[in-house]
Order: structure tokens, then sequence, then C-alpha cells
């Protein structure tokens, strides 16, 4: 019900034309260090700027996007490995938007000593601010992992 109310709020207030409210991001799951980072947040960390072109159900998409690089994110939250031989490698990471809308990554991906993939937590296209954080896989030839307004990622 208050999740319910919460909705009606945001939804007058979005009618009504007042900015949405920047919750940020949610890290939880297998991590020591849960925590909400905002896009101020993000901006305090180490930026990184990928150039990126990859396909949309609208056309190509090509821009340059600035943010923290995921693999700095999660290494802040500090996952908590299971027991066995290489055990952060099991780690995967759900990374959802606020329309409910899911994608995974693997820790090889964008683990240093591995693949070391600058995915990102863009909070910046071409120089200028965008609304809501956006994850940016750079190297996919489909833009389905970019994933627009992301609210939390889980770490499993």
């Amino acid at each position: 019900m208050i999740a319910r109310c919460a909705g009606f709020v945001f939804a007058l207030a979005m009618l009504a034309g007042a900015p949405a409210l920047a919750a940020g991001v949610t890290i939880g799951g297998q991590v020591q260090h849960p925590s909400t980072l905002t896009a101020e947040d993000l901006q305090k960390l180490p930026a990184t700027t990928v150039p990126t072109s990859f396909q949309t159900d609208k056309g190509v998409e090509s821009a340059s996007y600035t943010g923290a690089l995921l693999w700095t994110v999660l290494a802040n939250a500090s996952p908590i490995d299971a027991a066995g031989k290489n055990a952060r490698l099991r780690h995967v990471f759900l990374v959802k938007g606020s329309d409910g809308y899911v994608v995974s990554l693997s820790q090889g991906e964008i683990d240093p000593m591995f693949e070391n993939k600058s995915v990102l937590l863009a909070y910046a296209k071409d120089g200028k601010p965008i609304d809501g954080i956006r994850l940016i896989v750079p190297g996919d030839k489909h833009g389905g992992r970019a994933v627009r307004d992301v609210v939390g990622i889980d770490v499993q």
C-alpha cells in the first residue's frame, strides 16, 4: 500500500512538472558495505569517459559517456566471496532500472585481472549531465544492457 501511495505521489509530481527526487542507486546483496549512491556521489569517484556506439530499436547511438567505473563502485561495496578457488569469479551483478528492466554482468567482465571492461555508471553524455544514472557497457553491439535510470545493483 505504501509503495502504491509513493508511486501515486511521484506520478502527481511528474504531472505537475516537479523534478523527480534523485534517490540514487542502491548497492546490495552479497556485500559487506551496502549503500545508496547518487550521481553526486559517483562524481566524487575517479571519472572515466568511454566512446560508445551500439544499435538501438531507433538506429545506431554513438556518444561519449562519463561516469564511475562499475568495478570501483562494487569494490567499495566489498562483495562477499564464497569459499573455493577463484570464488570472486562466481559473482553476478544484476542491474535494475526504474522501470523494472534488469540485466546481468559477471565479475570476469569488469575485473581488471580478467576482461577489464570499462563498464560505467554514467552521469554525463557528450559532456552534458543526463537525467538519472545509466549503465554503459562498452563493446556491446546492441544497447540492451545500456540500462537507463539505474536504481539498484544486486550482487550475487
